[in-house]
């Protein structure tokens, strides 16, 4: 049988071992976030940390039980789905601009385009729908999001005015 000793060594031992792994890998996730953020500007940062807040809500909600299991999951997909886009976008861009982006699933397609909205089977990256958004694809987390920028006023008003000019004879 081992003496009271021996087990407060072995305790001590295992202790002092998963101090230093948490130690090691605290210090490790805060170098990752911080070359994260770095990697990006101030306006990309700052919807990063927006969608973070946003997470804490959802979290603090679920918490507090004033939501269902669902509903926090889809919220919380979403925002998974919108911060992988969004990252997507800073880097393939190279460029410290986000448009508006809006993340819906399949059936939440009405949501923006109302009873008549756009057949998933045929959108196409890069298509423009309605004059409003652009498709920039899907994003899988957890489910499926279509993800969609807003044009903005300028954009909407050049598009108008082409149609407008191609029904002109």
């Amino acid at each position: 049988m081992a003496t009271f000793r021996e087990r407060l060594a072995a305790f001590l031992l295992a202790a002092f071992w998963l101090a230093a792994f948490c130690a090691a890998t605290s210090v490790h996730a805060r170098q990752a976030v911080q070359y994260s953020d770095e990697e990006f500007g101030p306006v990309v940062r700052a919807y990063l940390g927006y969608l973070k807040n946003e997470q804490e809500v959802v979290d603090d909600r679920a918490s507090r039980h004033e939501v269902s299991a669902s509903y926090y999951r889809r919220n919380s997909n979403r925002i998974r789905a919108l911060r992988q886009m969004a990252i997507r976008l800073a880097r393939e861009t190279h460029n410290d601009y986000l448009p508006e982006l809006e993340a819906v699933s399949g059936n939440e397609m009405n949501l923006l385009f109302g009873s008549n909205p756009p057949q998933i089977a045929r959108l196409r990256t890069g298509d423009v729908v309605r004059n409003t958004f652009r498709y920039l694809g899907t994003v899988r987390a957890g489910e499926t999001f279509y993800l969609f920028a807003r044009l903005d006023p300028y954009e909407q008003a050049e598009l108008t005015e082409k149609s407008s000019a191609v029904r002109r004879p």
